[in-house]
């Protein structure tokens, strides 16, 4: 049976299935130095979910063998796992070049045995994708916490001035979420004010500004019940769908794996587990077990929060679809 996010692909005659795998998505696991209030991964400082060594090594074992260009780590705070820097230096000495992306918690900058995070940064030329839901901090502290503004304003200083948003070479982009259940603004309008605001008051520059959606799971999703405003957003959701973002979509040309090695279509699905199969027995697809050139022959699998993906100007990993 059709759910009803397959109902609307189908009215809309918008199908949605895979392409060639380009980006390996690796979250890394649940451990972070903040309990954001819009967090779908309901990560925190007392999580245990960390990915293990002989994991990564199976990883970085299969991934030097496929030819996917991008390697993009979230979490959790990813720099938080024991072997952060192990997998770093392991893609960077591969042949063939990659780029490696980190979904930055910038407050872990400032915490004690953290502080090789910047350097270790720039040297390796990873992209940072970093959290910063406002450049007011009432509304940051809000959403992610008591002092979390300031300690994110340090954190980009120094990012700064070590080349980032600066050197071609060392891109950092925000990303930014609303403080409650709406949807983003126009993304090209709000990186305008993002870039007034942070040069003129912090001095700080950075390359593009990504808006996502909430999605109305784990941690979110408690926070909508308990102001009676899950149904209200689902529905903005529903009334918001654009067939017009399905091509965009991350679950297209992503590969996403748990701190496990288990294979999802994204880390929303990830959250809610519903993971892929093996075709061959029906056993957890875990990802040194995929085959490149036939994974896109797997079903995509959705549900009601996939609406969260395209409503209005739609969201992903990178932002806006539109």
């Amino acid at each position: 049976m059709l759910n009803q996010f397959q109902k609307s692909l189908l009215q809309s005659n918008s199908p949605l299935t895979r392409s060639r795998p380009e980006i390996l998505q690796i979250n890394t696991g649940k451990l972070c130095n903040l309990t954001c209030v819009h967090c779908h991964v309901n990560a925190g400082p007392a999580r245990k979910e960390i990915m293990a060594n002989d994991t990564i090594n199976r990883i970085i074992a299969w991934f030097e063998k496929t030819d996917i260009p991008t390697l993009d780590l979230t979490g959790g705070t990813p720099e938080m796992t024991p072997g952060f820097r192990h997998l770093i230096d392991a893609v960077s000495s591969f042949d063939q070049p990659r780029e490696v992306m980190t979904r930055l918690n910038a407050t872990i900058i400032n915490e004690p045995g953290y502080e090789w995070i910047p350097e270790y940064h720039a040297q390796h030329r990873i992209t940072i994708i970093a959290s910063m839901p406002c450049y007011s901090p009432d509304n940051v502290n809000e959403q992610r916490g008591d002092g979390v503004f300031d300690s994110s304003i340090t954190a980009f200083q120094k990012l700064n001035e070590l080349g980032y948003g600066k050197d071609p070479r060392l891109p950092m982009h925000f990303v930014y979420n609303p403080v409650g259940a709406s949807l983003p603004p126009e993304q090209k309008e709000l990186e305008a004010d993002y870039k007034r605001e942070m040069q003129k008051h912090f001095g700080i520059v950075f390359n593009e500004l990504y808006c996502i959606t909430n999605m109305p799971i784990a941690r979110f999703k408690s926070y909508l019940k308990r102001n009676d405003q899950l149904d209200e957003y689902m529905q903005l959701l529903r009334d918001s769908f654009n067939p017009a973002t399905v091509d965009g979509l991350m679950c297209r040309n992503t590969i996403n794996t748990s701190w496990t090695g288990e294979v999802f279509d994204c880390d929303f699905n990830q959250m809610l587990k519903l993971s892929l199969e093996n075709p061959s027995d029906g056993t957890p697809l875990m990802v040194w077990d995929i085959n490149p050139e036939t994974y896109h022959q797997l079903p995509i699998r959705t549900a009601s929060h996939c609406f969260g993906c395209t409503a209005g100007s739609g969201s992903s990993c990178g932002g806006s679809l539109e």
